[in-house]
């Protein structure tokens, strides 16, 4: 199956703008305080011990945004974070608690190494042609960090916990989470094998 990469880019296009505009007006100052039942499990500076929660640090406020509030709407699900998502009940607080966690210094792996993470660094890079995967680079940057903080669409990648990776790809193969833009990642993830998840899991999480 090939995926039709313009219609995509166009659904995004149109996403984008909404996806921005709930980008601006946070406070990171006022966003520290208003986050501490969110740090419990992200950690005080977006870095989570936990690797089944991910880390925030340096993440785009715009999807911290977009996430929150589709966990809020139902429109993606988690038995920890729908629960957490409703105790959020002011826009812009938080706008604010997005404004803190991006304020932080960026995520950052320890480097993978090995014929795994070899194979996911070649995934990331170039994809795969001959089942039509797109290459993860493309839009989530060289190295994993997003394209822009005006493209929030697109989100910081680079030095997640590997484990979380492969959670949401996974989830994005089955179908069990569908709240990607355009489903584009859904399509993607459809293309990739339980062994390419790994190994990309296995390279970003390093960057």
């Amino acid at each position: 199956m090939k995926i039709s990469l313009m219609a995509l880019l166009v659904g995004l296009a149109i996403s984008l703008g909404s996806t921005a505009a709930i980008a601006a007006g946070g406070n990171a100052k006022a966003g520290k305080d208003k986050s501490a039942l969110c740090q419990g499990c992200h950690g005080e500076k977006g870095v989570s011990a936990d690797p089944s929660f991910p880390h925030l640090a340096g993440q785009f406020a715009g999807y911290i945004e977009k996430q929150v509030t589709e966990f809020q709407q139902a429109k993606r699900n988690n038995e920890t974070m729908g629960p957490m998502a409703a105790t959020v009940t002011s826009k812009q607080d938080l706008k604010d608690i997005a404004a803190y966690f991006s304020s932080q210094k960026a995520m950052k792996g320890k480097g993978s190494k090995g014929k795994n993470a070899a194979a996911g660094k070649k995934l990331f890079l170039k994809g795969n042609p001959k089942t039509g995967v797109y290459g993860c680079k493309n839009c989530h940057g060289e190295k994993g960090k997003g394209k822009s903080s005006n493209n929030p669409l697109f989100p910081v990648i680079g030095g997640q916990h590997k484990a979380y990776l492969v959670k949401q790809l996974t989830d994005l193969k089955s179908g069990e989470r569908t709240n990607d833009p355009a489903g584009m990642m859904g399509n993607i993830a459809k293309l990739l094998s339980k062994k390419e998840i790994d190994a990309v899991a296995e390279y970003i999480s390093g960057l």
